[in-house]
């Protein structure tokens, strides 16, 4: 069954809208930030990183944005252009606000934390203006990233595309996206990630990030409770995820399917939910069922968490295959979703 209907005939099959960034991973791992002197630099933010994601696995992908006016303005446009992703409205920041920055400390594969640098930064700079009606007519669904919403113009802008896509029949995917940096309070979190829950189509988030959303309204819900009362709000499906005890997508029609992750070695603690996000909503652009969805989407998330960085280790449509006959054939055919 098909609980979202994307409009075929659209060029482009999603357009995230938040923060491109840069990530430096450490080369000398297992050592505190402190400790460790060499670092690779990367493209980083979670919408980036989905962007990145979808356009490794085929589809065509636009982003809303805004960037540094400097080199390192130059390094994260010029990697979305070599991936194919349409960086035409991704635009520079006027008042010298810088991109921003994020540092990885990675103690164990288990115990990982970052850093980032949040004051004075481009990405939310983002201004209603730099929001264009045609642009998002033009694409099958828009994402909205949680942390885009933070601090103005940005959660403006990210509210103007949302009205936008809701007058023009595009799909609105949440994916909320939790950062503590530059919100002022619960409140205020609460109150902005409600404003776009409650008028998307799908909501992507762990169960920290759903009580975040929900501290206004009613506390200590169950995930059966947070996804009978967004589906009620008008979602068609709701993302609620456990970490590594894995994640279950509850659907409009009463259902639910979960997913575990699949074994591997994991490199580090974070990074395999851009990859989850991105191979799911393939799977959905795809008309797959939602199992085949949040399989391929638990795949990628495995993969993520083994390699050193994100965005340039998204995995192909056939790399991700290949990992998931591979892992059913080592460890039998329900391995994820036993």
């Amino acid at each position: 069954m098909a609980y979202i209907e994307f409009d075929s005939s659209r060029p482009l099959d999603l357009i995230p809208i938040g923060r491109i960034a840069i990530d430096f991973n450490p080369i000398d791992y297992f050592k505190t930030l402190a400790g460790s002197s060499e670092f690779r630099k990367y493209v980083g933010g979670s919408p980036a990183n989905i962007a990145v994601g979808l356009a490794r696995l085929g589809k065509k992908v636009g982003f809303i944005g805004k960037v540094s006016d400097d080199r390192f303005g130059d390094y994260v446009t010029e990697f979305f252009d070599s991936e194919g992703i349409d960086t035409s409205n991704v635009c520079r920041a006027e008042n010298g606000e810088k991109i921003g920055l994020t540092f990885t400390e990675i103690l164990s594969p288990d115990e990982s934390s970052i850093l980032m640098y949040r004051d004075g930064i481009a990405d939310l700079m983002l201004h209603p203006d730099n929001v264009n009606e045609d642009y998002i007519k033009s694409a099958k669904a828009i994402l909205i990233s949680g942390s885009a919403l933070s601090q103005s113009p940005s959660r403006e802008a990210c509210l103007k595309a949302m009205y936008i896509a809701k007058k023009t029949d595009t799909k609105i995917i949440f994916d909320i996206d939790y950062r503590p940096y530059n919100w002022k309070n619960n409140d205020e979190i609460a109150i902005y990630y409600s404003i776009v829950a409650e008028n998307s189509d799908m909501i992507m988030g762990s169960r920290e990030e759903f009580d975040l959303t929900e501290a206004i309204t009613e506390k200590g819900r169950t995930d059966e409770q947070t996804a009978a009362y967004w589906i009620g709000k008008g979602n068609k499906i709701i993302i609620i995820k456990h970490g590594k005890k894995g994640s279950t997508a509850y659907t409009c029609d009463g259902k639910n399917y979960s997913i575990k992750p699949f074994p591997v070695t994991a490199f580090k603690s974070f990074g395999g939910g851009d990859g989850y996000g991105s191979s799911f909503i393939y799977g959905l652009l795809e008309g797959w069922d939602i199992m085949d969805c949040l399989e391929m989407g638990s795949a990628s998330a495995s993969m993520l968490v083994a390699a050193h960085g994100c965005s340039l280790f998204m995995p192909t449509l056939d790399e991700v295959k290949a990992f998931i006959k591979e892992s059913k054939e080592k460890y039998g055919e329900m391995v994820a979703r036993g």
